[in-house]
Parts: structure tokens; sequence; C-alpha cells
């Protein structure tokens, strides 16, 4: 099994969006590094931190909850609609470039893990999302920083923070 996190803005698809869905499949990445992570690497049962970036006040940048793939890397059907904004008309369906993967709802944290207190905490030294300039929206996560940040950090009473 793998870990990943992966990004949405809250206000474009939440977690409680994909509760309500339960599976949705992960359309509209147009970043070659990370179609290649869903479409070389990504396997049904994986799971994944759902992390919103572009924070807001109400909802901060960081780890909301988990997720899981919860199927094979399949074409994103997003890149031949031309009334979607993620149309490429490059793309063709005998030959797609774009490949996405269903996510499906497995938990909402106690509390969000923000992208401060990930960045301030030593045991998650080396993690993708704390670089400058990390802006992917689909990131390999360590099997220790995806369990001590579902784990113990989203358990942990805000209170009880450094």
């Amino acid at each position: 099994m793998r870990y990943w996190l992966i990004k949405s803005e809250g206000t474009c698809y939440s977690l409680l969006d994909l509760k309500k869905d339960r599976r949705t499949p992960w359309t509209g990445i147009r970043n070659y590094q990370a179609r290649n992570f869903m479409r070389d690497d990504m396997r049904p049962g994986d799971l994944a931190l759902f992390y919103y970036s572009n924070g807001s006040t109400e909802n901060p940048a960081g780890a909301y909850g988990v997720a899981k793939v919860a199927g094979k890397p399949h074409p994103d059907e997003t890149q031949f609609n031309p009334k979607d904004e993620h149309f490429d008309p490059k793309s063709k369906p005998e030959n797609p470039t774009w490949v996405c993967v269903d996510m499906a709802f497995v938990k909402i944290f106690k509390r969000p893990v923000t992208l401060s207190e990930i960045k301030r905490d030593p045991k998650l030294a080396g993690m993708a999302v704390r670089e400058r300039g990390s802006r992917l929206s689909i990131q390999p996560v360590s099997e220790n920083h995806f369990k001590y940040i579902a784990d113990i950090l989203s358990n942990r009473d805000k209170s009880t923070q450094n």
C-alpha cells in the first residue's frame, strides 16, 4: 500500500462533497508528474490525506481527512469536453493524455492538521507539502508521515499543540 496527499480547494470540491458522493473520479489534473503518479503508482486501496490548498480563515490550508483510491487509472473524461475548464483539444479518445483514478471517502479528522503545523513539526521533515513552491496536487507521503497526521495529530486537542 502507498500513501498520498491529494489537494483540492475546499470551496471547489470539499471532503464533505466526497462524503456525500462517496466516490468520484479525481479529474482535472493537468500536471504531468501528478498524472504519472495516478497512472503509474496509485492503486486501489491506497490511502490519501485530503488536503485543502488555498486556505481561508475558516478553512486554513491543511489535511482535513482521508480518502482512498477506489479504482484503477482511466481516461479523464473532462479532457474531451469542450465545455469543461479542463478541456484539452490536443488529447484524443484513442490516445488520451490525461488519466484519473476514482477516490472514495474514508473519514473526516476530528480537527484539521494545518500547513503551519505540518511545517513546524520536526516529525514531518521531508514531506513534499512543506517545501517552498511545492504545488503538485498529488504527492507521495511516507507511511510514517501519513499515520502520524491521520492517527495522532488529527486526534490531538488543539489546546495541546505547541
